[in-house]
């Protein structure tokens, strides 16, 4: 119902024509109720396009000239979505943030496939939900019969679609790589989900036909290599085949090192051995160090071991530098270190150190961020309940990701003490010297030296 009242407006100055039009030049423009920041970001896989200020009505417009043909993502701090472009589209998009994704339509060239697109993004929500409710508990065959008939339906509306209106071949293999792949990574993480839901020892025996598509994959399809369920399905499938690869040839293995990084060092080989295309290749590299640095907590030698094996495998990795600096980070955050000496802003605009803040004390140095409303309440509810299970500690929240002003007007909204609140304006120096992955991360101090540097919030 929202997304059917939210369809029915008044096109405005720059309303997108219904017809392509013969030129180079994309016009994207939109409306945005409630807007959540002053500005739409554009994107082209990791690289930023242009950017386009809100006017006094919420509009933007951006003109476009000589731009590639594919997939983007339009970013409205903190939400972003899909928009699919082609040369000479005029096309238009509003929302609501308070639904976004739920309230976004499309008008004008190209709208069929953007929204067709959408609907697979919210399906695929829900579809994801009643995998870990319903379907992973099924048998082999009751499981592939299930999402066999989704995955047709979806792909009988595509080509109805497709003979309906002017959708273009390459939007139509985007669309039909996105159902393709949603549903192959479903494959891929049924054997793991199926033990742990029907508390099997073993693997379950799988029919021979199960992976059948994996002849098909492609490792290197450039267009896809944003393609949430391209990447998904590729992480999903390394990780499936470097477990069965080292259950079938490794089993005589005398672990001389980690099982986590020896698990670790099969991923990285399989990616290298198949994945060519560099961004996609260097994004899962990067998973998989993410993956094991921040995850498995292995011992810093072993850590050290996984950083080498990387670094022969992907050292012009685009990432390397992140990696690094995690790594790094990580190693920073050992028991008994001090805590880096990084500064933030008080309440008052005074500069203060964390070495300074934890002098003579116990303190519990909590993370928020003022772009996701339902995050930060329910860390201050955490916080309240800590501080009466800790009386010891004192809680320290430090803020990232948000204006000074606003961070204060949401303290004082919040009504909490502001004493215990600083700011910083430097996202990237932080997140990486503190490994604040995720934001639920709390980092435990003793007169400045460190007792946990990895615990988080709602494990205390």
């Amino acid at each position: 119902m929202i997304r059917i009242l939210l369809s029915t407006i008044v096109l405005f100055s720059v309303a997108c024509s219904s017809s392509k039009k013969d030129k180079d030049t994309v016009l994207f423009a939109g409306e945005i109720v409630n807007p959540t920041s002053d500005q739409v970001v554009l994107f082209k896989g990791g690289e930023k396009i242009d950017s386009a200020q809100l006017d006094n009505k919420n509009r933007f417009k951006f003109n476009l000239a000589n731009i590639e043909n594919g997939l983007y993502h339009f970013n409205l701090a903190p939400e972003y979505q899909y928009v699919y472009l082609e040369k000479g589209d005029s096309l238009m998009v509003r929302l609501n943030t308070i639904y976004f994704d739920e309230s976004l339509v499309f008008s004008g060239t190209s709208e069929e496939l953007n929204n067709f697109q959408l609907d697979l993004f919210l399906s695929a929500e829900e579809e994801e939900s009643d995998m870990y409710s319903e379907y992973y508990e099924m048998e082999p065959e009751e499981f592939l019969a299930k999402i066999t008939s989704l995955k047709n339906g979806k792909l009988q509306r595509l080509n109805e679609l497709k003979a309906e209106s002017s959708i273009s071949d390459d939007g139509y293999e985007l669309l039909a790589g996105n159902i393709e792949y949603t549903y192959n990574r479903y494959k891929e993480i049924y054997p793991f989900q199926h033990r742990r839901k029907t508390a099997e020892q073993n693997i379950h025996d799988l029919p021979k036909d199960f992976y059948s598509y994996r002849s098909t994959v492609d490792y290197n399809n450039s267009n896809f290599t944003y393609l949430r369920p391209y990447y998904d399905f590729m992480k999903a499938h390394f990780g499936n085949m470097s477990y069965m690869n080292c259950k079938k040839n490794c089993l005589d293995r005398n672990f001389k090192i980690s099982k986590h990084l020896h698990h670790y060092k099969h991923k990285l080989h399989l990616i290298d051995s198949l994945v060519i295309e560099k961004e996609l290749r260097d994004n899962l590299f990067r998973n998989v160090a993410f993956d094991y640095l921040l995850k498995r907590k292995d011992k810093p030698k072993y850590n050290e071991m996984f950083l080498t094996e990387f670094k022969e495998v992907s050292g012009n990795n685009m990432h390397i530098e992140e990696i690094e600096n995690l790594y790094e980070g990580i190693s920073n955050l050992q028991p008994s270190k001090a805590i880096p000496n990084l500064s933030v802003a008080s309440f008052d605009n005074e500069t203060r150190t964390l070495a300074e803040i934890g002098k003579n004390k116990k303190v519990m140095f909590y993370f928020w961020s003022g772009n996701n409303k339902k995050q930060y309440q329910e860390i201050f509810e955490r916080v309240a309940e800590l501080k009466n299970k800790k009386p010891g500690h004192e809680f320290v929240g430090i803020n990232i990701r948000t204006d000074y002003s606003d961070w204060k007007v949401i303290l004082k909204n919040l009504g909490v003490d502001t004493k215990s609140q600083y700011h910083t304006d430097n996202y990237k120096e932080f997140t990486e010297t503190l490994v604040i992955y995720p934001m639920n991360k709390a980092i435990i101090t003793d007169n400045g030296v460190i007792v946990d540097g990895f615990s988080n919030i709602y494990y205390n």
